[in-house]
């Protein structure tokens, strides 16, 4: 394109578009310069002929006219000038324009270029060394690196900044500010509290965050994971590809031939039509589908092979050992996690956030940090925290939630003891000759109140009804099987914390302002069922996790500093950008290509005929329609039946596993 546009600091013509000294231009795109001159001179004429008759007698006018005329004078006078004058402005506004032009459009194709190695030096670099020699690929990688930094160390005072501006804005701390909204849906609790030894000085926040396996950039596996598992695992997503990319070309197919785009239903259906495809649940039969990628010998082989073998039973050339190195080889099993560990102490470290007690359990996949090694709260800063990164499993999972229900039934069970007990100890401490209380007072008005009036009416006394609200909660609805299998123990929590708050009212009731050796000992349990179910409600229910990484957080820090609050805000939303590809819509993900950029007449071309698309769910009525049998007419719909079609591909086109197959 820079070739063709004229180069006029170096031409010079009196008629070339656009060159030095020219009459034309190209911007005037076939107008005629010479006829406009005309009629604009004389216009111009006529008007300056006009006010000279107009002013000067008769006489005077006839001597001018000795001359050859003064119209033909003023109109040449005119033309010289007004085409001097205009063919100078034109040249020089369009030579500025198409310099511009000029080198915007080098620059960008140098732009262009610079992204490629041109054909000639990368054959000459090829007949001298070799596709391996000569490889710019390190060096692109450090450059990507160093980009890579950098673009980190600048995000990251970005975030100082963001955070420290909407604290500024807020004058408080919450979640908001804490975990920025990408991220939020990754919180399975957060709360903030004040420090039980000082709460008007310390906050102590409680944060947990479940990344599903799913969301996992790098997948994490068990360390006790088989082989099998493993590699079953990488066919699986082999497939998946596979699916993915046979199903995208049918729908590239079915734009190319104007039919309606596929609806998410739909997508998903078509992805299970082709799963048989390429696989089965013959698991017997050699030739199955499943065995394509590995043969079902080499498959029996690892039946049960785990991540460790018996050194007596080892040998280094069996066919097990040597398909378990070529895995262990990959770092399947450890990659994921290693990933994640390496991901956060990182960012610990550039975020200046140090740390002095590491444990790295990697066989049961969990990393324990603290800032201090010491535990005890007394000993330590107002400024801390303390991190847990663990990977659970579906089974790990299961045991969890059965710990969690027996420990619940626990508190129940302990917390009812103590409420029985302060009831006793109440009742005996009722004096019998004064009212201390409404039973007190319904006691002495039973009798009368079952002669006078339930007599007459007929309704059971209220001693003789059955009792089934506790005083304490509202009556809790009955549960479903949802909720069953996904217990929240709110209700429950809510009302053990009620009973322990009104045993210690009680207890200020039975006793007032005397200490006797019984109310310290009451006193004693009270606060500390107190302080074991806070701690028991401050961890995270596992009837709330899904599979997949918990990240939990415990931090201290001082309410008017919050430096530790700022610093793992700006760590946590590192981290989960860095290891999470975050949640992802199906419906968003799959949407591709637009019908609009795609018809025939974006061109406005009047030779062709736009075409006609067909109605929603035309798709799913050809799907529903009947095959035509083979060398007749369609069934069903009498012949010339239209706007139906079966577009789904047949079994003789060739698929990605049957070119798998030829190699």
């Amino acid at each position: 394109m820079a070739g063709e546009l004229p180069r006029s600091p170096n031409i010079f013509h009196p008629t070339k578009p656009s060159a030095v000294g020219s009459r034309h231009s190209l911007a005037q795109e076939g107008r005629i310069q010479e006829e406009e001159f005309r009629r604009l001179i004389e216009e111009e004429t006529d008007k300056v002929l006009k006010e000279i008759r107009i002013k000067l007698p008769e006489q005077v006018l006839g001597e001018l006219e000795i001359m050859g005329g003064i119209k033909q004078k003023l109109y040449n006078y005119f033309n010289q000038n007004y085409q001097n004058m205009f063919n100078r402005y034109m040249v020089t506004t369009e030579d500025e324009m198409v310099k511009k032009i000029r080198d915007f459009v080098d620059k960008e194709e140098l732009k262009t270029l610079a992204r490629y190695t041109p054909k000639e030096i990368a054959q000459m670099l090829d007949q001298i060394g070799g596709a391996d020699k000569f490889n710019t690929g390190e060096i692109e990688k450090s450059i990507v690196n160093m980009y890579g930094h950098l673009q980190g160390h600048v995000q990251r005072g970005l975030n100082d900044l963001e955070n420290d501006t909407n604290s500024l804005l807020r004058q408080k701390t919450d979640v908001g500010a804490f975990i920025r909204g990408e991220n939020a849906y990754s919180i399975v609790k957060c709360s903030f509290k004040d420090n039980v030894d000082r709460p008007k000085t310390v906050s102590d926040v409680k944060l947990s965050v479940n990344i599903l396996d799913a969301e996992l950039i790098s997948p994490i596996f068990q360390y006790q994971a088989t082989v099998e598992y493993l590699i079953k695992d990488q066919i699986s997503n082999t497939l998946m590809d596979l699916i993915d990319r046979e199903l995208e070309r049918f729908k590239d197919q079915l734009v190319d031939e104007g039919k309606p785009e596929l609806s998410d239903g739909e997508i998903m259906f078509e992805k299970m039509k082709r799963v048989p495809n390429y696989t089965d649940d013959d698991k017997e039969d050699e030739k199955s589908r499943r065995y394509t990628f590995m043969a079902k010998s080499l498959m029996d082989k690892i039946e049960g092979l785990r991540a460790e073998i018996d050194h007596k039973e080892f040998d280094p050339i069996n066919i097990r050992e040597t398909l378990k190195k070529i895995v262990d080889m990959e770092n399947i099993r450890n990659r994921g996690f290693n990933t994640a560990i390496n991901s956060l102490t990182s960012i610990l470290d550039t975020s200046k956030m140090g740390y002095q007690y590491v444990e790295n359990l990697k066989n049961a996949r969990e990393l324990i940090l603290r800032e201090y090694e010491d535990t005890d709260p007394n000993n330590l800063p107002d400024e801390r925290y303390s991190m847990r990164l663990k990977y659970y499993d579906q089974a790990q999972l299961l045991k969890e939630r059965e710990a969690y229900d027996v420990q619940m039934e626990e508190f129940v069970k302990e917390i009812t003891h103590l409420w029985d007990v302060l009831e006793i100890v109440y009742q005996d401490s009722k004096s019998f000759l004064r009212v201390n209380d409404f039973d007190d007072i319904a006691k002495r008005a039973k009798n009368k109140i079952k002669r006078r009036i339930k007599s007459v009416s007929g309704d059971p006394l209220y001693e003789d009804m059955k009792k089934t609200w506790n005083e304490v909660m509202l009556i809790k609805a009955g549960e479903t099987d949802v909720e069953k299998l996904n217990n929240t123990y709110l209700h429950e929590k809510t009302l053990l914390k009620k009973m322990l708050r009104r045993s210690r009212e009680k207890l200020q009731t039975i006793y007032g302002y005397r200490n006797p050796k019984s109310r310290v000992i009451l006193e004693d349990r009270i606060t500390f069922l107190e302080r074991e179910f806070e701690e028991f409600d401050y961890i995270i229910n596992p009837y709330h996790i899904q599979p997949g990484v918990i990240l939990d957080v415990d931090i201290t820090s001082i309410k008017r500093k919050k430096y530790t609050l700022g610093s793992m805000a700006n760590v946590l939303n590192e981290f989960l950008h860095g290891i999470s590809k975050g949640f992802q819509d199906a419906a968003f993900a799959s949407f591709r290509r637009r019908r609009s950029t795609m018809r025939e007449d974006i061109d406005q071309s009047f030779a062709a005929e736009e075409p006609m698309t067909e109605q929603p769910g035309a798709y799913s009525e050809s799907l529903m329609a009947e095959p035509a049998p083979s060398g007749g007419a369609p069934t069903g719909g009498g012949a010339g039946v239209k706007r139906k079609a079966d577009v789904t591909p047949t079994k003789k086109k060739k698929t990605d596993l049957d070119e798998l197959k030829e190699l």
